[in-house]
């Protein structure tokens, strides 16, 4: 499901004079925290994920948008900068870019495109209180699992670009309690993991080892915005 259609017909005809496609190659920084912030992008392929950074040059992630969402969501909470930095990952991506300026001046018109965009915020909070969540409580074969299913809903294909450095950024640990991870789940022949990619072998095997990690935002969505 793409956010682009849970938003009405005549919504999105407004909307279409002002888009612009952008492809993304894997690894593009998308935008810097920071930075002042003009539009917001509609990915349609690729996945953006959201990382914030501490001291000493260490990004963490702490969100996933495919072609489900949009970011640049700080816009409609009044924030004109960017808060977190945005990489494209998993593959190359195309979006549809849409201006700061434009938006305002269609949501003027067409004030439920407000309401449907902020529904998606409001997902996208759950998914990262989730991400704290588990962070704190759970193992890290557990998370693993997850960050994997969360990928897998957005490519839609069994065979998954992730790098040790990409799950060093989702999990915060050691390339090898990575390494010892992906082992783990591949003794559970939920993936198979070879270099710098993931196969997922057993979806239901991978949702079993994931627990309740996994799955509540993904409800809110369909709840909110699966029209």
């Amino acid at each position: 499901m793409h956010s682009w259609w849970s938003l009405g017909m005549v919504d999105r005809a407004a909307l279409a004079p002002h888009l612009e496609l952008v492809p993304f190659r894997n690894g593009d920084m998308i935008a810097r925290a920071g930075d002042e912030a003009d539009s917001i992008c509609f990915p349609l392929t690729g996945i953006a994920a959201v990382l914030d950074s501490l001291e000493g040059d260490r990004r963490y992630a702490v969100a996933l948008v495919g072609s489900e969402g949009f970011i640049g969501w700080h816009l409609l909470l009044g924030n004109s900068r960017w808060p977190h930095d945005v990489v494209m990952r998993a593959e190359h991506g195309m979006a549809m870019r849409l201006s700061a300026q434009a938006l305002d001046e269609v949501m003027a018109e067409h004030p439920e495109i407000r309401t449907v965009l902020l529904r998606f915020v409001d997902v996208v909070m759950t998914q990262m209180a989730r991400t704290i969540v588990s962070s704190l409580a759970h193992s890290i074969e557990r998370r693993m699992a997850r960050w994997i299913l969360l990928y897998h809903d957005r490519v839609c294909d069994d065979d998954i670009c992730m790098t040790h450095e990409e799950f060093r950024l989702m999990l915060g640990v050691r390339r090898s309690s990575v390494t010892d991870a992906l082992h783990k789940l591949e003794e559970d022949e939920a993936i198979r993991s070879v270099r710098g990619r993931v196969i997922v072998r057993d979806r239901e095997r991978l949702l079993r080892l994931a627990g309740d990690t996994y799955g509540f935002a993904e409800a809110e969505y369909r709840r909110l915005l699966d029209n």
